[in-house]
């Protein structure tokens, strides 16, 4: 019998927020699951912020080949997803929240198509239960439903507000959340959704929790708001005294940039836990329905983020640039199939484009030839593949700051101007450092023995050409491939592509 795949997301959570033993943050029902599944310990994002990273999760990429850069940055139409693959091994993907995937404007025609307006789409191949894409639209009318001060329920029916206004109302709302009970979160109404949901199945299914918290504003819900003491949280990492052009220039911008002050600081830490904790209760809620159901062994969860939170550190604020708190996320995946795991924790760098070719796996779908990751599955079994990755590496790509409609506009002034090709950073960290090579020709190398929290530079030739040659190493390896394990020569000889009909 197929399983049901229960594919859940936390965005925005950072993997030192998950509160296992001795935790500042709770979260004992995620500890549960990792109890029940095999945690990851050293799982990565690929990239920064939302549209990106989950890019890279659905379509098993890497950002330097399916180029998604920024929110907004279209994904091209003839990318496999995982939605996809669902499909073609018989379920309904069904999705609860958002995935925010920009189309692809050769797929459509029509220059007024909505989805054009918007990046925040759904991914091809899901079918959406519930909406909570943009202004969360059901959640606000939901909240005006039950009487509370609801910004739609001062502006009247959703259908009478542009979209723009309804994206500032659901933008309120959130920022509102410490002001109304728990139980109207918006974590609350997506659990809702997905319980009265599982009650309707008898398939066996697929279905995306993509919650949204603890993404800002930092507002934790209800008393959740209050659960954490101020003055027991630490204060964020300090930047170097020295930094690289790039780290000056993000403590600059509005998009990055932190406050330095202390209470504001320890407060933002406060609500960010109380969003994850709260966030957490829910989970519980979805963990007993699957039990009341009798499917709890029946069904493989895989629950990670789309990427961290700067939470301060290093002068910055909410994700992107190059250090590994807006990257490294936490991972669990519990396969009911492989008892003889579930408690451990694997130490082993692995990433979130390895999600989509562990699914194909369970599934007994063939791994898409597109897919950078691998499959996850032999550390579901309990073995080690003995060729397996040594690093981890992630990217980031700023050129939308440069982007514009001028005529005569960088960005326009194609092929003679390249300013947004040098935008961008790729970072390769193992053990023992990491590298950060900009697309401008510049790097910076960190010594994370000698200090764990990225300030302490290394200036050894040695040790930087090593790390630079694993950086080329990588890509090399991880370059477009779908055609290039085939000859065309005696009827096609060699790793034949996906979409053939007749081989």
């Amino acid at each position: 019998m197929r399983p049901n795949i229960l594919l859940i997301t936390l965005d925005q959570f950072r993997a030192d927020a998950l509160g296992v033993a001795g935790a500042v943050v709770e979260t004992p029902h995620l500890d549960f699951l990792a109890r029940q599944g095999v945690r990851f310990s050293r799982h990565y994002s690929q990239s920064a912020p939302c549209a990106p990273g989950r890019a890279s999760l659905y379509t098993g990429m890497y950002q330097m080949n399916h180029r998604v850069v920024f929110n907004g940055t279209p994904l091209d139409e003839r990318f496999d997803n995982l939605a996809r693959l669902g499909q073609r091994a018989g379920y309904e993907p069904t999705l609860f929240g958002y995935t925010d995937q920009a189309l692809d404007p050769r797929a459509t025609n029509n220059p007024n198509d909505p989805r054009l307006f918007s990046y925040e789409g759904v991914l091809p191949g899901f079918i959406c239960a519930l909406d909570l894409v943009g202004a969360q639209t059901p959640w606000l009318e939901h909240l005006a439903r039950n009487g509370f001060d609801s910004p739609l329920a001062q502006r009247g029916d959703a259908a009478e507000v542009s979209s723009g206004a309804l994206s500032a109302l659901g933008a309120a709302a959130l920022r509102g959340e410490s002001e109304r009970p728990e139980e109207l979160s918006i974590s609350a109404f997506l659990t809702d959704h997905l319980c009265d949901w599982l009650d309707s199945r008898s398939d066996p299914w697929f279905a995306h929790a993509s919650y949204m918290r603890p993404h800002p504003p930092y507002a934790a819900a209800g008393a959740w708001s209050k659960y954490y003491d101020l003055s027991a949280m630490e204060l964020p990492i300090s930047p170097a005294l020295e930094t690289h052009p790039f780290h000056a220039m993000a403590m600059k911008t509005s998009y990055m940039k932190t406050s330095l002050d202390d209470d504001e600081q320890r407060f933002i830490k406060a609500q960010y836990y109380g969003m994850i904790s709260e966030v957490d209760s829910q989970l519980k809620r979805v963990w007993a329905k699957l039990q009341e159901l009798n499917v709890w062994d029946d069904t493989v969860i895989i629950l990670t983020s789309d990427h961290g939170d700067q939470l301060g550190d290093h002068g910055l604020q909410d994700k992107g640039g190059y250090f590994e708190e807006s990257y490294h996320v936490p991972a669990i995946v519990r396969d009911p199939s492989n008892p003889q795991t579930h408690g451990s924790v694997v130490d082993r760098f692995t990433e979130n484009v390895d999600i989509f070719p562990t699914i194909a796996e369970l599934l007994n779908v063939p791994v898409p030839l597109q897919c950078d990751g691998r499959p996850l599955t032999s550390f579901l079994r309990g073995d080690t593949p003995p060729d397996w990755r040594q690093g981890a590496s992630w990217e980031f790509d700023w050129r939308a700051l440069f982007i514009n409609d001028e005529v005569d506009g960088a960005c326009q002034n194609w092929p003679a101007d390249r300013t947004l090709e040098s935008q961008n950073l790729a970072v390769y960290r193992n053990t023992d450092a990491a590298y950060v090579q900009f697309g401008d020709g510049s790097w910076i190398a960190f010594d994370l023995v000698a200090d764990s929290t990225w300030r302490t530079a290394i200036t050894d030739p040695t040790q930087v050409l090593s790390l630079a040659q694993d950086m080329l190493a990588w890509r090399a390896q991880n370059t477009e491939r779908t055609l290039s394990g085939m000859l065309i020569r005696d009827g096609g000889v060699g790793r034949w592509p996906e979409g053939v009909s007749w081989h």
